[in-house]
């Protein structure tokens, strides 16, 4: 088989039983056990609100994921706007490896940058602003220190809040800012950026060569991910 690595993003698995988890374990048990590398790019949960009660609630996501990276395949995860409390913990449970947003890899040839998304979405200031709160070190302390049932009503609400306010913005402030993209380029010196969030999945084809690639997001009709060779790219399906 020709050498491949996976790319997918904004799965969005629920705590309980979901098509969305039922697909995660045929891609875990399927595709990806011929891939060299499988690099989930955020929001694999649809919430994490610390990993010593996220992985109770995904224990079996968890051993799937170990016994891939035990079988050699190397696993990557970045934090997406609705995980981003998933901490070394998880990483070291499933045998995943943490990357920073954005991480800059050499793949088949070519230099890539991946990305969660969020970060390039720079138009939405207030989402922008609860961004840089959430991911305060500090903060994150505090709310990992609350009991459960405290961190379950905080992320909730966060959550409605976040899909209340969707629904008066404007359609461009939440795609990505161009100028963001440029700058992604210019600081990695990547020729192509991979990216998930924005649930607009693409291929975007800009000056000199350049590429942006949107990954899905999940649907109870299509849950898609993106496959990698030398030859080219391919979006397959679970």
């Amino acid at each position: 088989m020709t050498p491949r690595t996976l790319f997918l993003s904004d799965l969005h698995l629920p705590p309980g039983p979901s098509p969305f988890r039922e697909g995660f374990r045929r891609f875990l048990e399927g595709p990806a056990r011929d891939a060299e590398a499988v690099y989930i790019l955020g929001d694999l949960f649809e919430y994490w609100i610390g990993d010593d009660l996220g992985m109770q609630e995904y224990a079996a996501e968890v051993a799937l994921l170990a016994m891939l990276s035990q079988q050699g395949v190397k696993l990557y995860f970045q934090r997406g706007n609705r995980d981003f409390l998933v901490g070394e913990d998880f990483c070291a449970l499933s045998g995943m490896e943490l990357l920073r947003d954005p991480a800059v890899i050499e793949l088949y040839g070519t230099v890539m940058v991946l990305s969660h998304g969020d970060l390039l979405c720079t138009d939405d200031t207030s989402y922008q602003r609860w961004r840089r709160f959430a991911h305060n070190p500090t903060a994150q302390r505090v709310f990992r220190g609350l009991p459960r049932a405290w961190r379950e009503r905080i992320a909730q609400r966060v959550r409605q809040r976040s899909n209340s306010g969707k629904r008066y913005k404007p359609e461009d402030i939440m795609d990505v800012n161009a100028a963001a993209v440029e700058a992604f380029f210019k600081l990695s010196g990547a020729h192509r950026l991979i990216h998930g969030h924005t649930h607009r999945p693409a291929q975007h084809d800009l000056a000199e060569g350049k590429q942006r690639i949107v990954l899905a997001d999940w649907r109870p009709e299509r849950m898609e991910y993106l496959a990698v060779t030398r030859e080219g790219m391919y979006r397959l399906t679970v």
